[in-house]
């Protein structure tokens, strides 16, 4: 991580491996702030973006174990507006909760000045609605942020709160994840980083400009990205995942939630973030489980160190969180740049979980080694 602040391609890190018993590193480096020389702290606070999403999944299937829906129901059942969504053939579209949360609605995308100007998800449902679908439901994979708020106002309609009052009751207060939140100012004492661009003329990192949706009192609490978080907290939250929705011995999730969770629900489907030749056609090398990308097998670059069966979710602005279920360790990145282009094949995660990847090696080996 000091090579790669060294080298400008962040301004620092918060780097947390751990195993669903305990914490086998934790470390900070480099600057949370460059311009008043501030360093990263352990709870310096992270807009996590799209690492949002396992969230929304797993609020979904608690509802689920609940017995309170299934993500086979039609999304109609719970938001009566949807029975009139047609497809692309003009057929009923008949769309489902999983499809939403595996990126195979065809749902369309809203507007970006309309989604600036809504104030609740319930809100955003007319202006999905409004946007024609992309394609026939199942067709074939898309990532899709309507669909992530659509699983989100569900949540709401179904256990009667405000989405990110669920979230904080069902899962950050009884993890103890006190540093996160859809709203940072609600937060006094966040210790909020600096997110950084560079500059591809001189290479230099200049402040990014601030969001004017995510993280602002008065707008949705965003299920497809809205959450700020700190490296520790979500360590937290893979190890209750690794624990097979265990935590200190309290049950969050069902093992039948779990393998939604954790296994593959699209099939063949082509998935995921590296379908072009820039960066290798493998997109037959992940699949998707509800709100989660799953490695099915690794290769060369970012998944060479990783298991099959890897599975996880970064964020738009570099964050990353990896769960190996092979090593039972999860892998957590805390970063903020906002052009890596693609922030799932950074440089900087690559980096990090081979580092990671080597030291467990050397640990594994160490007592046959004597």
């Amino acid at each position: 991580m000091q090579s790669a602040v060294d080298a400008r391609e962040i301004s620092g890190a918060v780097t947390v491996v751990v195993n669903k018993d305990r914490v086998l590193h934790l470390e900070t480096t480099g600057l949370a702030d460059i311009a008043s020389n501030k360093p990263m702290q352990p709870d310096t606070l992270f807009w996590i973006a799209s690492m949002t999403k396992p969230l929304t999944a797993v609020s979904v299937l608690m509802l689920q174990d609940e017995g309170r829906l299934n993500i086979t129901d039609p999304i109609a059942k719970y938001i009566p507006a949807f029975a009139d969504l047609k497809t692309p053939s003009a057929q009923p579209a008949n769309l489902t909760i999983a499809q939403v949360l595996t990126h195979t609605s065809g749902l369309g995308e809203a507007d970006g000045d309309a989604v600036h100007n809504a104030h609740t998800l319930a809100d955003l449902i007319p202006l999905f609605l409004a946007a024609p679908m992309q394609y026939e439901p199942g067709a074939r994979w898309k990532y899709t942020q309507s669909g992530i708020n659509t699983a989100a106002r569900i949540v709401e309609v179904v256990s009667g709160m405000s989405f990110d009052v669920f979230v904080q009751q069902h899962i950050l207060d009884p993890l103890g994840m006190k540093h996160t939140t859809f709203y940072p100012a609600k937060m006094p004492s966040a210790d909020l980083v600096v997110a950084y661009m560079k500059d591809k003329a001189t290479g230099a990192l200049t402040a990014a400009p601030p969001h004017t949706d995510f993280g602002v009192v008065g707008h949705p609490p965003f299920g497809n990205g809205g959450l700020y978080s700190t490296g520790p907290d979500y360590a937290r939250f893979c190890q209750m995942i690794l624990g097979g929705g265990v935590w200190q011995g309290k049950r969050y999730l069902s093992p039948e939630a779990m393998k939604l969770l954790t296994t593959v629900q699209t099939g063949e489907l082509p998935t995921g973030f590296f379908q072009s030749a820039e960066y290798g056609q493998y997109g037959k090398h992940y699949g998707w489980g509800i709100g989660t990308c799953i490695l099915r097998a690794p290769h060369p670059g970012v998944a060479a160190m990783l298991s099959p069966g890897t599975f996880g979710h970064g964020g738009a602005w570099g964050t990353q969180a990896w769960i190996d279920p092979v090593r039972g360790v999860a892998y957590v990145l805390m970063v903020q740049r906002s052009n890596f282009g693609n922030s799932d094949a950074s440089s900087v995660r690559r980096a990090f979980q081979q580092a990671a990847s080597d030291a467990l090696a050397r640990e594994t080996l160490a007592p046959a080694a004597q």
